[in-house]
């Protein structure tokens, strides 16, 4: 898979989330009709115990619920391991502000895996599947990830045609250009049709035309704008849903949830009713900051270093002015720095 086809990944995921939170709210209190829906996702249970949740994490982030959205390169509903998390994205949700912020980590980022050595962090779900990956993510990043969602690539125009489309305004013909060039990529990858956009200003897109809108990255404000374009779409997509009635959703809801991989229970989805209108994507940013490239068997994105990239992080995302990375953060870090010799 190419970068240009990993970046419906960030949208997917919390679309997925979203709209099947939101197909909760609007069915309203049937509980078992909504349960038996829920229950068409591929569901797994986690222990906790092999999460590697350190203390201090679970006590300092004790306000922030933090999901892993994980993209795999299956080309079937296959989601378990074996299939490589081409794209990954930490979705941190602060239960007091309602704020979400969505944080990708590079695939090629240079971590250490629990019994695998020093690697590459998207093998983690391919040798052992969310718990791994989950626990790769928490341990070099100091998080108190318990909660994922696995979703499959070609799945998310389909998504978005099962709605009719989505209303989305393009700004500009250099937007216009760079949609109609990523047309191209997301056909071949989806195996459907190829059709253009012929002008700017609103109108409704179709799945693989919303799909690469929501890949362009090479106009002004680059990765910060494709994030807003994402934000676009995943709003486009709610929106579009509002306007279903029950038939509608109920087939929109069947196709979606069978490709869905999580260990996020019915009483989970419930229990974010109260408060799932009130949140708000407010900021996506790629992690590690500051890496280096090296080759050894393969190329790697070493962060450099490990320990001053997962401080930064938890004082950008969490607030924690004084945070000073663990004890086994700092370790991995020193394991990186003598393997690559790459140190600030």
């Amino acid at each position: 898979m190419s970068a240009k086809q990993k970046k419906g990944w960030k949208a997917f995921g919390m679309i997925v989330l979203i709209l099947i939170i939101l197909f909760v709210a609007i069915i309203g209190g049937t509980f078992w009709f909504i349960q038996d829906k829920l229950n068409k996702i591929q569901r797994i249970d986690l222990k906790e115990g092999e999460l590697g949740i350190s203390k201090q994490a679970e006590a300092s982030l004790i306000n922030y619920r933090n999901i892993a959205i994980f993209g795999v390169d299956s080309r079937d509903d296959n989601l378990d391991k074996g299939n490589r998390s081409d794209c990954i994205i930490i979705a941190s949700m602060n239960t007091k502000t309602k704020e979400v912020r969505l944080i990708s980590v590079y695939r090629d980022t240079y971590v250490e895996i629990e019994g695998h050595g020093l690697d590459k962090i998207t093998h983690a779900y391919s040798y052992g599947s969310a718990p791994l990956a989950i626990n790769t993510l928490n341990t070099n990043l100091d998080l108190n990830i318990k909660e994922f969602v696995t979703v499959n690539f070609d799945s998310v125009a389909e998504a978005i045609d099962q709605l009719g489309g989505v209303e989305i305004e393009i700004e500009t013909t250099e937007e216009l250009k760079y949609l109609n060039d990523y047309i191209n990529e997301t056909a071949k990858v989806t195996g459907k049709s190829n059709e253009k956009v012929a002008s700017t200003g609103k109108q409704i897109l179709n799945g693989v035309q919303a799909v690469a809108y929501s890949r362009i990255r090479y106009t002004e404000g680059g990765d910060y704008k494709r994030a807003e374009r994402m934000r676009t779409v995943i709003s486009a997509m709610a929106n579009q849903l509002k306007t279903k009635n029950i038939s509608e959703m109920n087939r929109f809801i069947d196709f979606i949830l069978p490709k869905v991989y999580t260990n996020i229970t019915a009483a989970d989805i419930f229990s974010l009713l109260p408060s799932v209108t009130s949140f708000k994507i407010t900021d996506s940013m790629g992690w590690p900051y500051q890496t280096k490239g090296i080759t050894l068997d393969r190329w790697y994105g070493v962060p450099i270093t490990l320990e001053s990239n997962v401080e930064e992080l938890h004082k950008q995302l969490f607030g924690e002015t004084d945070y000073q990375a663990s004890q086994k953060i700092k370790t991995i870090s020193q394991k990186i720095v003598q393997k690559t010799g790459y140190e600030r």
